[in-house]
């Protein structure tokens, strides 16, 4: 059941600890909120590696023995006897096998997948299985749910919870713990022709990006090296296809001493040949982008030494022995010529071969494949050579000379020559193993990216030499892995992959080429960061339900829904939506039924804040009223862009939306509607009059802690405080800077003309600017010499840069030039001039210049369009970008209008960012930072960004916090326009979602341009693709000329999210095109961050510090909409966190007349706050789309599980044909017709009353003796505590009448259970009662809590308000909204789990409901259940077990009931006229069902209230001649299977009673049991006569609790100081014995102690069905392997026939004094037999030894006398052993 998290929810307890304790964030009011639910709910995701061990490597417990041989292999569980053990097939004797089931029509329940699962003993073959697709991982290897929920597709059987289980049921028989992720191998579908083939590999091991590998070295015990497991990550910076093909000699090396993970039997080296090789290289690509493949020799030989044994993903290495045969050839070769003279020939040194190898690989081309044809010709002539004895002195004076370390010094010599093509490791090699694990640690570092060819030499003074040759070069490893195979084994390969799928996925991809659209949506990869905000949102939403306010009641949504609301851009829009289409979340909560939705569906969530979105914002108020059990999100993105007051602004002009809309009366008491606002700049929203709690701000996190990589990203965060370090630094030029050229110009001309604006004179200016150096970088215009000193250096670097980029780059890849205009008129002439301008210079092809209208959609020219689209290869001929996101790599000028920006994200291409002409007039902190908020960026973080931003880039506090600008560029990040191929890139990496990642997409080597690319494509997050390598980056610009094409293609074609990777569509696009990186400006700077510039007076701003060390701007008004409270304020601190910087600005500021804040005052109190209101902070283009996004997605799925329970799900155990047969045939004439309402009390006399126990949960109890039961014969006896553990479970959605804990506090609920948050508590009394019973003695006295509104259900004396009675009906009292029986629970220990809240399950009928708890829990149950009747046990029955409770509740009810007798009778009443019954129910029974035989399939349970089921038995004509009746339990499996289906039967009865106190009134629960105290119970009722009843056509539904309960006591001893681990020999002794007393009661300790020891005191019993153990007038529990008898010794009492019945073995407990002589004497019994009695005392144990003359058949002796292990003061029981003579 292992499961396996490589990035997401790994659970790190997340999934188990919301399935395990969600509801314990739903409190009630009158309980402190607890935070222990959201810190074990969303506590921070453990790292992937922890210790140097990957996390979601299968951990093997070995226990380190010393042996070199195998672990012991795997215990399976037994088959049942007579079950299928076939290979291929499952128990039930079905084919499992792929092959046979291909065709086969096999349906697959909502939700579940077909999942190919590996036999071990059937290697070429599948078995074919369903799984819930939430217990497997997606394509990244994430969010599989822990454990397994599966169905059998041969027999059918549905329902496998465990893994262990369903393979035991599919006989994979395996030699290892059965581990889903081991296993459970292939995705299954169905192809074109409707067959089922194989498909995907499922993803287990995460990201396919992080392979891990093994590689470090030790010693074996013969001296050999190994290979042992060390883990290292190999991120998608390596090289993206690497096969390592090893060659060298290689020994057979034994199985390590313990087995690492990865390790198994076969991987040992002799199983490495190349006969074992399969999968060709283009198979390995496809399961893995890192597929590893070592083409290792066999055999040994002494030259080259053994090559060590590879562990740990040796199924990707391919071994072949080609090299090895040349080698030894090489060396045979001079036996053949030993006859042609006296003096035998020397054969080549191995020194030799190894020098000529690496001769040979170096002359080799980049292209070339090495051919063991010409390694052997060069062998041959070196040999020949030798032949001359000149030569031949020669070469042994070179090989002796070249042994040692001189041969690692000639052969790196020899491959200096062709650079990093061929690289030589010896100097420092000690050892193959060091070798190697050098190399694998190279090659995961990216340095071996440019190498072909690895050599490994060791050479050690006095040892032979040893070599290993390891192919990198992905051409080079392609052709030698496929050329291991035959013509027609390759042929067969090409054929596998076809028919059995594993080509689908490129199918599909080239069938996708071309299209406009997609066709299925692709999930965006979830940043390792936003997992944890999204986290930490949903801990906030926990906490208002946590809190006793009762605002926000969680468990009463079963739905989420949601809407967006951004700025009134198109283009953020059209952002937003393609995030939100790519998310996958509107799949997740169901919002279409298709699989694939259009992106024209999302746009209905999400709204632009305009005039239209008055009525979207009605329509979801409407819906919000109408369907009180959906919560709904409203997501305000961009939160600080309105925050004015509706009443102050006039009905057209586009503000004060967010107020009149948002802070409505209809959203803000809507009690199903959470607002959260989004925003890089929340100062707008903190002041003294905001609505929002500081309780529920969210910040976003710091990524680093004193440069320490809190959550393992791979981007590090380029802010405004990076910015600033680089004007600090010194050693390059600052990425932000002004111009003093242009600076000199405005100033002059600002003179000249004083009453113009100085926007005006800027733009005019900076236009002009750009102009002239258009002019001058084009060389059109050359003949004027000053033509440079109407412009400025800056500008021309930027148009020059602009105009050679496309030019030099093959693919046209280019820059994008932000100019932000503010102003739309001044933007407007802009760009007419600058067109002009472009038109007069020829220019029109080589750069666009687009207007960015906030008002309007984009609109590029149709060449830059069709640009675009040859480069995506996009088809449709309607196709436009409508995002900046999908100009990546457009050479442009990006003139951006409006008054600020409205959360436009930038593409990566993005180099530099003009905002010389921004206005210097207006310095609020707001505005500042939102405008170098545009140049955000996200760098490597393993390496640091340009200028290296050291410490002293937390300048502005949080500046990932703080300051930010748009929460779309982290949606950028995470959309950032990417949307994954349909076939999962192998090298995908940590899923990234910021636009910011974007920034960093690499490119990929050239050689991997065209996969590679595709692997990235555009349409993905930037934040996958930025973890690609510089060089890969360098890679894709050399292939710039396709990057976008294959990218996106692969992707989505959808316009959008091609368009939206920058940094991918570096590349590769066009396949024909191939350039090298460096011509390409657009992919050499896709690792730098944009330039700034800025005005001179703003640059001076914001690199003056101020005393505090932040910069200026952090301390001028955070936002013009506020007004600071007092000039008398301090200085924001450069230590402040986020949240102090909250609270400062709350205290300091408060909102002016026209803030949508300012009508907020409430004298200071803290009830202005809206408590459903949150607010999401983060720095521009940093991911808080993303986040809240997946939020959205995380919050559906805790819903859904609150709707969920465990619920036992059991088929009958010790089910018998004979009795089967027997019930079902023999007595057909006696048994009611199947739509009986009621039991007819002759026929029910007529069938045989079932003494066989079928309950699962006593599956470990001793069977019950019956006539004509043939026993089970499996015998594998379990202790009772194992079987809790191992109960077969099922998830089941609870229904409208289900049963509740006290988490669950709905509307309905508030005054069933006492919870009002506008009234006091209920109050409520307690009341003493006391009654006589002869059994103990004594007076028992009780105590009833009565709250105040159930006083009317009991009786209270008139004068002093004494309680005298429980009211009772009368038996000819009905209402339809009333239920007669009163219900009696008792409980221990779950107060809060217990499922006590019946309002539902009763439909709101009325009903008592009494909870029986123990004196020392009445407190916590009062608090928790203020508006329940209890009755509180006495004081002695504390320690006492379930039977005590059964018992006083029944005494008490009899008792009860002649009271109210006697006072009917008084009110002249027939007394006899008294409801008799009560309804004994179990504290988990959470649904009740009734049986529909009406459907064609059979019998089918459906949902019923408990108020329907007690009224249908409550109406029963015959019900008082009934002594007991109850219910089945539900079983998925219970109602199907029935040939007749019989609506009533007798057996036993458990968990859910309906039991007649007067017709039971002389037989009494066992006050002393703890275990099996209904079956004792029962079959003392039977024996009596009175009629049992089962009503078939009703089950009840029992929840997994694994809290409380009365099974849960622990058995431990007096001595604190002693270990408590008691066995349960220890539970008696030797009376007068020293011995260690327990602190247990002595009833529980002789039930344990026959439990688990019977078989040592009843030796013949054990497994001896014929022969089992008499126990008179009691039924205890002697273990699963004997068989008891029960009989009663009561006159007329009804037994089984024991007539020539031979008996094992005699139980007598505290006998009476219906036991005599005479009546033992009618029982035979077996020579040896043994005799048990137990009493309470020793003098009472021989009294009763000399009562029954006991003597004159058993033999005593003194050791025979025994007792519990208890003090004196404990009272322990004794009892006395004896053998039959």
């Amino acid at each position: 059941m292992g499961n396996s998290y490589a990035g997401q929810l790994r659970s790190t307890r997340f999934e188990e600890v919301l399935h395990n304790s969600i509801e314990a964030s739903l409190r009630s009011n009158t309980i402190v909120p607890r935070p222990v639910f959201t810190q074990l709910y969303l506590e921070t995701e453990q790292s992937l590696i922890q210790d140097g061990r990957a996390l979601n490597e299968d951990e093997d417990d070995d226990d380190g023995s010393e042996s070199n041989s195998p672990p012991v292999p795997y215990q399976m569980k037994p088959p049942p006897e007579g079950c299928c053990t076939t290979d291929g097939f499952c128990q039930a004797g079905k084919d499992l096998r792929l092959s046979s089931l291909a065709s086969e029509s096999l349906d697959v329940p909502p939700g579940f997948l077909f999942v190919g699962v590996k036999s071990p003993s059937l290697p070429d073959n599948l078995l074919v299985c369903a799984v819930d697709r939430r217990f497997l991982p997606d394509e990244r290897g994430c969010n599989a749910l822990l454990g397994f929920s599966g169905n059998c597709m041969g027999c059918g059987e549905k329902g496998f919870r465990y893994f262990t289980e369903f393979s035991n049921h599919i006989n994979l028989k395996l030699s290892t713990q059965p581990k889903k992720q081991k296993h459970l191998k292939y995705h299954l579908y169905r192809n074109n022709q409707g067959v089922l083939v194989k498909g995907a590999p499922i993803c287990w091991r995460g990201n396919a990006l992080e392979l891990i590998l093994l590689s470090s070295w030790g010693k074996t015990e013969n001296g050999k090296t190994k290979c042992i497991c060390s883990n290292v990550k190999i991120s998608s910076e390596s090289t993206m296809f690497l096969f390592f093909y090893l060659i060298g000699t290689h020994s057979n090396a034994a199985p390590p001493k313990k087995r690492h993970k990865g390790w198994s039997p076969e991987s040992s080296g002799s199983s490495l040949t190349e006969s074992t090789v399969k999968p060709p290289p283009s198979s390995s690509l496809a399961l893995s982008a890192l597929s590893v493949s070592s083409v290792i020799p066999n055999g040994a030989r002494s030259g080259h030494g053994p090559l060590p044994q590879l562990t740990g993903n040796i199924s990707d290495v391919l071994v072949s022995s080609l090299l090895q045969s040349c080698y030894m050839s090489s060396q045979t070769l001079p036996r053949v010529y030993q006859h042609y003279g006296p003096s035998p020939i020397q054969p080549l040194s191995a020194e030799m071969q190894i020098l000529l190898t690496v001769y040979y690989l170096v002359q080799l081309g980049p292209e070339q494949v090495p051919l063991i044809e010409d390694l052997e010709q060069i062998f041959m002539r070196s040999w020949r050579e030798s032949h001359l004895s000149e030569i031949r002195q020669f070469q042994q004076s070179q090989t002796s000379g070249t042994q040692g370390s001189q041969l690692p010094w000639l052969a790196q010599l020899a491959a200096s020559s062709c650079g990093e093509g061929v690289v030589v490791m010896g100097e420092e090699v000690k050892s193959l193993a060091q070798g190697l694990q050098q190399m694998f640690a190279r090659l995961m570092e990216g340095r071996l990216e440019n190498t072909n060819y690895v050599v490994i030499i060791v050479t050690s003074p006095g040892q032979e030499t040893q070599s290993c040759i390891v192919a990198t070069g992905k051409h080079q490893c392609r052709a030698l892995a496929e050329s291991m195979f035959s013509p027609g084994d390759g042929l067969k390969e090409i054929s596998h992959q076809i028919y059995t799928g594993a080509a689908q996925e490129l199918i599909q991809y080239c069938n996708s080429l071309g299209q406009g659209k997609s066709n299925c949506f692709q999930h965006i990869y979830v940043r390792p960061i936003q997992l944890a905000v999204a986290r930490k949102l949903l801990s906030h939403v926990c906490a208002i339900a946590d809190s006793s306010t009762q605002n926000l009641d969680l468990g009463s949504f079963n739905r989420v829904s949601f809407l967006i609301l951004v700025p009134p851009s198109e283009v953020t829009f059209q952002q937003t939506v393609f995030h939100l289409w790519n998310s996958g979340v509107l799949q997740e909560l169901g919002s279409s039924d298709q699989e694939c939705m259009s992106q024209k569906e999302a746009e209905r969530y999400v709204v632009k804040m305009d005039q239209s979105a008055q009525a979207q914002i009605d329509s979801l108020i409407q819906e919000a009223q109408s369907n009180s059990y959906t919560l709904y999100i409203l997501v305000h993105d961009h939160a600080h862009w309105d925050v004015c007051s509706s009443s102050c602004c006039s009905a057209d002009s586009g503000v004060g939306l967010v107020d009149k809309l948002l802070n409505s009366r209809q959203v803000t008491e809507a009690t199903n509607i959470l607002i959260l606002h989004v925003t890089s700049f929340p100062f707008a929203l903190q002041t003294q009059c905001t609505r929002i709690s500081p309780y529920n701000e969210i910040n976003w996190p710091s990524a680093f802690s004193n440069d320490v990589d809190l959550y393992h990203e791979r981007t590090r965060y380029f802010g405004v405080s990076e910015l600033l370090e680089t004007t600090r630094s010194g050693n390059s030029l600052p990425l932000m800077r002004y111009d003093s050229s242009f600076e000199s110009m405005a100033s002059t001309l600002g003179e000249r003309f004083p009453k113009l604006h100085s926007a005006v004179i800027r733009t005019t200016v900076l236009i002009r600017h750009y102009c002239v150096a258009l002019m001058a970088a084009s060389g059109k215009i050359s003949s004027s010499p000053n033509l440079h000193k109407h412009t400025s250096v800056e500008t021309m670097e930027i148009v020059q840069s602009l105009l050679s980029a496309a030019q030099q780059c093959p693919s046209h890849h280019g820059h994008m030039i932000l100019l932000r205009i503010p102003s739309l008129a001044l933007a407007v002439w802009a760009h007419r001039r600058l067109s002009r301008v472009r038109r007069q210079l020829g220019l029109e092809e080589s750069f666009e210049i687009i207007l960015g209208n906030p008002n309007q959609a984009l609109t590029i020219g149709q060449t830059f369009t069709d640009q675009i689209k040859i480069w995506l290869k996009i088809q449709d001929a309607d196709w436009i970008p409508r995002t900046y996101l999908e100009l990546e790599a457009l050479p442009c000028i990006l003139i951006l209008s409006g008054a600020e920006p409205l959360g436009e994200s930038l593409p990566r291409s993005l180099k530099y960012c003009d905002l010389r002409v921004i206005s210097c007039s207006y310095l609020q902190r707001t505005t500042l930072e939102q405008e170098l908020g545009l140049a955000a960026y996200l760098v490597k973080a393993e390496s640091r960004p340009p200028h290296n931003p050291g410490p002293g880039s937390d300048e502005i506090e949080s500046d990932a916090e703080k300051l930010s600008s748009t929460d779309n560029e982290e949606e950028e990040g995470q959309g950032n326009g990417r949307v994954r191929p349909p076939s999962k890139p192998q090298n995908q990496v940590l899923p990234q979602t910021s636009t910011q990642s974007f920034s960093y997409l690499q490119t990929a080597p050239p050689h991997q341009n065209q996969l590679q690319v595709q692997s990235y494509p555009l349409g993905q997050p930037n934040s996958q693709l930025q973890p690609l390598l510089y060089g890969q980056v360098q890679l894709l610009s050399q292939t710039n000329s396709q990057p976008y094409t294959q990218t996106t293609s692969q992707q989505q074609p959808h316009s959008q999210a091609q368009t939206r990777s920058k940094s991918a569509s570096s590349g590769s696009s066009s396949p024909q095109t191939s350039s090298s990186h460096l011509s390409c400006s657009w992919a050499r700077g896709l690792s730098r961050p944009p330039s700034v510039l800025l005005p001179r007076a703003i640059y001076d701003i914001i690199t003056a510090s101020d005393s505090s060390g932040l910069p200026r701007c952090t301390s001028f008004l955070p936002h013009m909409s506020v007004a600071w409270a007092s000039s008398f304020r301090p200085l924001l601190s450069k230590m402040m966190t986020c949240t102090e910087q909250s609270l400062y600005y709350r205290q300091w500021t408060v909102p002016r007349s026209y803030h949508m804040d300012s009508c907020n005052r409430a004298e200071g109190r803290s009830d202005n706050f809206h408590p459903r209101r949150l607010l999401l902070s983060g720095p521009p283009q940093v991911g808080k789309t993303g986040a809240y996004l997946h939020f959205l997605g995380i919050l559906s799925r805790m819903l859904i599980r609150l709707m969920e329970v465990d619920i036992y799900d059991e088929e009958d155990i010790n089910s018998s044909q004979l009795f089967n047969e027997l019930t079902q045939f023999s007595f057909y004439s006696f048994y009611h017709p199947p739509n009986s309402p009621w039991p007819n009390t002759e026929i029910m006399k007529k069938i045989p009353f079932d003494y066989t126990i079928h309950d699962a949960k006593y599956d470990d109890i001793s069977t019950i003796y019956c006539p004509g039961f043939k026993p089970r014969t499996d015998g594998n006896p379990v202790w009772q505590e194992d079987v809790y553990l191992r109960r077969r479970t099922t998830r089941i959605k609870l229904s409208k009448y289900a049963a509740y804990n006290t988490y669950h506090h709905c509307e309905q609920c508030h005054q069933y259970l006492g919870f009002n948050p506008r009234y006091q508590m209920y109050e409520s009394t307690l009341h003493a009662f006391t009654f006589t019973h002869l059994l103990l003695g004594e007076d028992i006295q009780l105590y009833f809590i009565i709250p105040k509104s159930k006083e009317h259900y009991f009786s209270f004396s008139q004068p002093g308000g004494q309680l005298e009675s429980l009211r009772l009906p009368l038996t000819s009292d009905w209402s339809p909204d009333c239920v007669k029986s009163p219900i009696f629970t008792p409980t221990t220990g779950r107060h809060e789990h217990g499922l006590f809240n019946l309002y539902h399950a009763m439909d709101g009928a009325s009903h008592l409901h009494i909870l029986v708890v123990k004196e020392y829990e009445m407190a916590v149950y009062k608090k928790y259940w203020p508006n329940h009747i209890m009755l509180v046990l006495p004081t002695v029955f504390n320690g006492a077990g379930i039977g005590a409770a059964h018992f006083l509740i029944k005494e008490l009810s009899y008792h009860n009931l002649e009271l109210e007798r006697s006072r009917r009778s008084e009110g002249g009443s027939p007394a006899v006229d008294v409801w008799p019954f009560i309804i004994l129910a179990d504290d988990s029974c959470v649904m009740w069902n009734a049986v529909d035989l009406d459907k064609p399939s059979g019998p089918v349970d459906h949902a019923v209230s408990l108020k329907q089921v007690l009224q249908h038995m409550e109406a029963c004509p015959d019900l008082a001649h009934f002594g007991l009746c109850g219910i089945r339990k539900w079983s998925s499996c219970g109602s199907t299977g029935f040939k007749h289906w019989e609506p009533f039967s007798r057996g036993h009865l458990h968990d859910f009673l309906f039991l007649n106190v007067d017709r039971s009134q002389n037989i009494q629960y066992n006050q002393n049991r703890f275990t099996c105290h209904d079956v004792d119970f029962t079959l003392r009722l039977h024996s009596a006569g009175l009629l049992v009843c089962k009503f078939n056509n009703f089950s009840v539904m029992k929840k997994q609790i694994a809290i409380g309960g009365y099974k849960t006591f622990i058995i431990k001893t007096k001595m604190t100081d002693v270990s408590t681990s008691v066995g349960p020999s220890q539970y008696i002794c030797a009376p007068d014995s020293k011995h260690l007393f327990l602190a247990t009661p002595a009833q529980l300790l002789l039930e344990k102690y026959l439990q688990h020891t019977s078989q040592k005191l009843f030796p013949l019993s054990t497994k001896n069905y014929t022969h089992p153990v008499l126990t008179v007038d009691c039924y205890l529990n002697l273990g699963p392997e004997v068989t008891v008898c029960f009989v009663s010794s009561r006159p007329h009492s009804v037994n089984v026939g024991t007539t020539g019945l031979l008996f094992s073995g005699l139980l007598l407990c505290f006998p009476d004094t219906f036991v005599t002589p005479g009546f033992l004497k009618k029982f035979t019994f077996l020579k040896g037999a043994t005799l048990c009695v137990i009493s309470a005392d020793r003098s009472s144990l021989r009294q009763t030894v000399g009562r029954l003359e006991l003597e004159e058949e058993w033999r005593f002796r003194l050791s025979d006398e025994f007792q519990t292990a208890n003090a004196k003061e404990d009272r322990p029981l004794f009892f006395l052993t004896g053998k039959h003579i």
